[in-house]
């Protein structure tokens, strides 16, 4: 039995079984994909996220592509996709010191959270290296707190670890809740619309960036945290495990409710993928992982407070940021041409030698559809080579392509 499974998989079928019985769309075309397998003929493709078992096999499966990437990318651009997560882990942190003790930990200003209130913040090790990455979200009478699934039990024991007589309690608690998330234009709205009764408070679509709302959908409670991962609105949704079927049946039978031309659909980690990297949002464990510091990862401005009080690792981390010195920094890449490398492709400094040493390695990449099928990518650089405008070489499809480094946003504009 896997590990961190979906209770889901019965309904992902049953979405690609509805589609099979519709005309599909002229010039639909499903392109498949290098890595992961279908759960049938021309059915979910599933694909392996995190470490795999002793025996060699998958801990955790997420939904690659439900059919058509092309259709799911445009339901993230224009309308709204529903993204299945038994990548995601939930902790859940109660208590009246719950804020404080955490405020101590973490590398964000936590001691004013409210009801209502998200924030994003590094938990780091004595070295100062990033040991989780997480989404925290206040309700009023607990906190809920998103990470990587793989990273769960251990940062609850961690946490754990350095209580004393506080009035917190941490809990693992993945295995009895699940994660959905959607995102998109128009994914507040199709949460609107899916919500029971008097729904999200004020509405879900008024939701600002790093704010939560409580409602019900499919009679069941779930707490919607807002956070834009894709470059547009989007929501991170905490519920019961035991429910998940009703809360996913829910968000799709809604669509009815946004009118006939309304895109809204199962969407997989291709899509999201593409999306999230056009957006310029790196990931733990994708893009940077636990040997990095938070000076690597392009997101020190939304994880780090450097006025608040001490949190553990804070010596390493105040020391780099006076000094301007980390070794190397997340970057984003424009490649010319068309061909596009993999992760773990090698850059080059554009004047190097062909048997030179690499200045950095590629981590993610995608076509760009909002930028005309351009390839783009994020590159793990050596400091000195990662200024804005430097022109690169990056190993592509077997050939060197030239590249210039620069944001990791490239859509949306600023």
């Amino acid at each position: 039995m896997m590990l961190y499974d979906t209770p889901l998989r019965k309904r992902h079928d049953a979405w690609i079984d509805r589609e099979r019985t519709r005309t599909p769309p002229a010039g639909a075309v499903r392109p498949g994909a290098a890595t992961g397998h279908r759960g049938g003929d021309d059915g979910v493709e599933y694909i392996g996220y995190g470490p795999p078992d002793d025996d060699g096999s998958a801990t955790c499966e997420i939904p690659a592509t439900f059919g058509t990437i092309e259709a799911e990318y445009a339901a993230l651009r224009r309308g709204a996709g529903v993204l299945d997560g038994p990548h995601r882990g939930t902790l859940r942190v109660r208590g009246a010191e719950r804020i404080e003790f955490l405020d101590r930990m973490l590398t964000q200003t936590l001691k004013n959270l409210s009801a209502g209130d998200v924030a994003e913040a590094f938990w780091l090790n004595r070295k100062g290296r990033i040991d989780a990455d997480l989404l925290l979200v206040e309700t009023g009478a607990e906190l809920f707190v998103d990470l990587d699934v793989h990273l769960a039990a251990a940062t609850t024991e961690a946490l754990g670890g350095f209580l004393f007589s506080e009035d917190v309690e941490v809990l693992n608690v993945t295995d009895a809740m699940h994660r959905l998330s959607v995102h998109g234009p128009g994914a507040g709205d199709l949460l609107d619309a899916a919500a029971d009764g008097d729904g999200f408070a004020d509405g879900a679509a008024t939701l600002g960036p790093l704010r939560a709302g409580t409602g019900t959908i499919g009679m069941v409670e779930v707490v919607a945290a807002r956070r834009d991962l894709t470059g547009g609105p989007g929501f991170e949704l905490f519920l019961p495990r035991g429910e998940a079927e009703n809360v996913w049946d829910g968000l799709l039978e809604a669509a009815a409710a946004l009118g006939p031309g309304a895109r809204v659909r199962p969407v997989g980690w291709f899509a999201f993928n593409t999306a999230r990297i056009e957006a310029g949002v790196p990931l733990l464990n994708v893009d940077f992982g636990r040997e990095n510091l938070p000076h690597e990862t392009g997101l020190l401005s939304e994880r780090v407070s450097f006025t608040k009080g001490c949190f553990l690792g804070q010596e390493i981390v105040a020391r780099i940021e006076s000094q301007g010195t980390p070794r190397q920094v997340l970057v984003g890449l424009r490649l010319r041409g068309e061909a596009l490398p993999v992760a773990g492709g090698q850059v080059f400094a554009a004047d190097a030698p062909v048997l030179d040493e690499p200045v950095g390695v590629v981590t993610s990449s995608t076509l760009s559809p909002m930028l005309g099928a351009q390839p783009i990518a994020f590159a793990m650089m050596h400091r000195a080579h990662a200024a804005p405008g430097t022109t690169v070489r990056v190993n592509a499809e077997g050939e060197q392509i030239e590249a210039t480094v620069g944001a990791l946003r490239s859509w949306p504009g600023e």
